[in-house]
């Protein structure tokens, strides 16, 4: 059964989008089966691997509002071993389309049921705020994996992300967890951003990436062009960087799947 991992934070320009696809395309380059579903009505991810987001029939949108089944709203091999379900600024009617519908925060998990066994990890990007978008995703996720700019502010917000996640734990998916935090943007020439990971290590009590991921220009050309680092630029640091991101986020799903609890992989 796949691991479905929501991407959250609703700070915007914290690597959000950024982590969502060059993770999903390095596990992807490890063998693993990703689907890679954007939940943000910017569409940035479904832009960033080079699908025009303003051509797709079939979105998260429609699939929320009962308009496509799950299989009709995914596009295949949109990167190699990556299939998608895209957005568009439709997404962002949908809240108000939603209100008065009964359980509508658990639309997502019944649709993702049908195919989570398809693949290893289904990776969802949030939108940078906490609404109804967000809530299902972590509704039907396994566990949510933090973006954290590497700045002054890292921790501001933080704490009503996790508060966020334990009532959705609370009343709707007693199941979900704090994947972990991973740090983006960092500068090595700076002590701020040494400082930073510091502060957070020191101070949060979830699980923090020992990678980070560094500010590299070839991270931010790279969606310009519709593809992910890594194939854009294989030999750059920020590639380097997410594969090995995906091999410290495998072995640490694959080592809480193996417990007892677990069903596994």
């Amino acid at each position: 059964m796949g691991r479905i991992i929501a991407a959250a934070n609703q700070k915007g320009g914290v690597g959000k989008t950024t982590t969502a696809i060059n993770l999903s395309a390095a596990l992807a380059d490890m063998g693993r089966k990703v689907l890679l579903i954007d939940i943000d009505p910017q569409g940035n991810t479904t832009s960033g691997i080079g699908v025009d987001k303003n051509s797709l029939e079939n979105t998260v949108y429609e699939l929320l509002l009962d308009d496509c089944s799950v299989l009709e709203a995914i596009r295949r091999s949109v990167l190699p071993g990556v299939d998608l379900i895209g957005s568009n600024i439709n997404l962002s009617a949908a809240e108000i389309e939603l209100i008065g519908i009964n359980r509508k925060e658990f639309i997502l998990r019944d649709a993702l049921d049908y195919v989570r066994d398809e693949y290893d990890y289904l990776i969802l990007d949030c939108p940078p705020s906490l609404n109804l978008l967000t809530v299902n995703a972590m509704t039907a996720a396994d566990s949510v994996l933090v973006p954290i700019q590497c700045e002054y502010y890292a921790l501001e917000g933080l704490s009503q992300l996790i508060h966020t996640i334990n009532l959705v734990r609370e009343r709707l998916n007693p199941r979900l967890d704090v994947e972990g935090i991973v740090f983006t943007m960092y500068d090595a020439r700076t002590n701020l951003s040494a400082q930073v990971v510091d502060n957070v290590r020191t101070h949060v009590q979830q699980h923090v990436y020992q990678t980070v991921i560094p500010r590299s220009v070839r991270l931010a050309e790279a969606p310009g062009y519709g593809e992910s680092v890594l194939s854009y630029d294989p030999r750059s640091p920020g590639a380097a960087a997410y594969r090995a991101l995906a091999e410290e986020f495998d072995r640490r799903c694959r080592e809480r799947t193996a417990g007892p609890a677990s069903s596994g992989q």
